[in-house]
């Protein structure tokens, strides 16, 4: 613009032709912020319908599928397990291993015969066999017969994990195809103890003849020793991780885990004094004459059980029958176990009831099962299935700070081994030979209490689940260490060297 005292040098003209050219370029810039705003506009109108479009997609699902897909559930109990407590895990989802591709030499059905952890260590050996011999393994079927009253597969495991996590290794169909139904089934018992030589030299010639063969006895069917490495390797993969249970039960068996760690730590005792246990074992010590004629009547009326003239006292002395509950009480005083500690009795009924159970409960207040632990609407679950019971004992067995098995069985075995694969925690494995023999002279007044307790502190010192190798017994299967109490070749070994003791 001019001032004032240059009015009369001022050229207008160009003044003006500046003046357009500014208002030009505000003009322009208006133009500009106008089709700015009006792109933010279209840009908020489209996002704005496609908020309204999924809402209004939300709202369909709602109405049409809400109860299942939105419906928020009760609130569930939560667990708070210690970190080392594997039971709590969810299990990290996984891809499937590859299919195993290898021509079938035929099928193998198999037929479990005994308890739940017999059954259990009879599927991993079936298992290695199949994969061994290149056949395909049918879902196997368990005992319905023995006095266990099993449940079917598919009520105990987890049968799609069975078969789904195996895979990489072996084919495992539900039930035989239809093709194949119509063919005769050659069936036949495999010798006990028998290695993998057997069953390829013996066994797998039979299956390509028939294609079709039904071993019909399972337990303790293949060695302990002298099989191939991976042969071992595969029946622990089956044990600790192909065998899960059904959802069912672990969540049972979860809870059970979850009221116990909320008071404490707990002991799981394998009190193996149930009427079946007594009865098989010809073990009556305790019982007053109306229950051992009650016990001999039973093992007379098994045709299962073939020894039937059982010398109670001498089979006890030699330490081969379950402690009493009143010997089981003292041995665990003598050991030093806190008297308030929990106990839990991993057990089915004990034969004499309330009666025999004073002693314990009277040295060890804190003693719980599962029927005194969960609600009934719980129990009602499993009715009339002994065995998925027993594997809610198995479950708590593995979790407890300590498992003490009375008696050396199937579940005290394999519950034993499982623990040494979680890390070798503490298993108390009773010397019960010795422990007669001491109870016996602490009875009658040769032992003082100090002198007893001291014996059984120092028997036991070494006998707490370390790691060492299995004792391996040449043409004596039945005397060495079993396999599943201590699968020593798929264990993390601790810095301890292992020992052969």
């Amino acid at each position: 613009m001019c001032k004032a005292e240059d009015f009369e040098r001022c050229d207008y003209r160009s003044e003006g032709k500046m003046g357009f050219k500014f208002l030009g370029r505000v003009k322009k810039l208006k133009s500009s912020i106008l089709k700015t705003n009006a792109w933010l506009f279209i840009i908020r109108a489209i996002v704005t319908a496609l908020v309204w479009a999924s809402a209004v997609q939300l709202v369909g699902i709602w109405l049409i599928r809400g109860p299942s897909l939105f419906k928020v559930c009760p609130p569930c109990p939560q667990l708070e397990l210690p970190a080392h407590a594997e039971l709590a895990k969810l299990p990290i989802p996984i891809s499937l291993p590859p299919k195993r591709v290898y021509k079938n030499n035929g099928y193998l059905m198999v037929s479990c015969n005994g308890g739940l952890n017999q059954m259990r260590a009879a599927i991993c050996d079936m298992v290695a066999i199949a994969r061994y011999l290149n056949v395909t393994l049918i879902v196997p079927e368990l005992d319905k017969n023995s006095f266990w009253a099993a449940s079917e597969f598919q009520d105990i495991f987890d049968v799609d994990h069975f078969i789904a996590s195996l895979r990489d290794e072996v084919r495992i169909l539900k039930e035989l195809p239809p093709r194949v139904r119509k063919r005769a089934v050659y069936s036949l018992p495999p010798i006990s103890w028998s290695n993998i030589s057997y069953y390829f030299h013996q066994i797998l010639p039979l299956v390509q003849k028939y294609k079709v063969v039904h071993l019909n006895k399972t337990d303790a069917r293949l060695a302990n020793n002298g099989l191939p490495l991976e042969v071992q390797k595969l029946r622990c993969r089956v044990n600790f991780h192909a065998l899960r249970f059904t959802s069912q039960i672990e969540e049972i068996g979860r809870k059970l885990v979850r009221i116990l760690r909320e008071k404490g730590p707990f002991l799981a005792l394998h009190l193996r004094y149930e009427m079946d246990m007594l009865a098989f074992s010809g073990c009556s010590h305790g019982c007053n004459n109306d229950e051992e004629e009650e016990l001999t009547r039973m093992r007379y009326a098994n045709p299962l059980w073939k020894i039937k003239d059982i010398n109670s006292e001498m089979k006890r002395l030699e330490g081969l029958c379950p402690l009493t509950p009143e010997e089981t009480a003292l041995v665990l005083v003598a050991l030093g176990i806190d008297h308030n500690v929990q106990i839990y009795i991993a057990a089915g009924e004990i034969y004499g009831g309330n009666r025999r159970m004073e002693s314990l409960k009277s040295a060890f207040p804190n003693l719980v099962r599962k029927e005194t632990l969960l609600e009934p609407s719980d129990l009602r679950l499993f009715p009339n299935h002994s065995s998925q019971r027993a594997a809610l004992d198995y479950l708590v067995s593995l979790e407890s700070d300590i498992f003490i098995p009375t008696y050396d069985g199937n579940m005290a075995k394999v519950v034993e081994g499982h623990r040494r694969f979680l890390g070798f925690k503490k298993t108390v494995l009773l010397d019960r030979k010795l422990l007669i023999g001491s109870i016996e002279q602490f009875s009658s007044g040769s032992l003082s209490w100090d002198e007893f307790s001291s014996i059984v502190k120092e028997a036991h010192a070494d006998r707490m689940g370390s790691p060492k190798k299995r004792v391996s017994i040449a043409d004596k299967p039945k005397e060495e260490d079993y396999f599943y109490s201590n699968p020593h070749e798929c264990l993390q070994l601790l810095d301890e060297p292992l020992r052969s003791t």
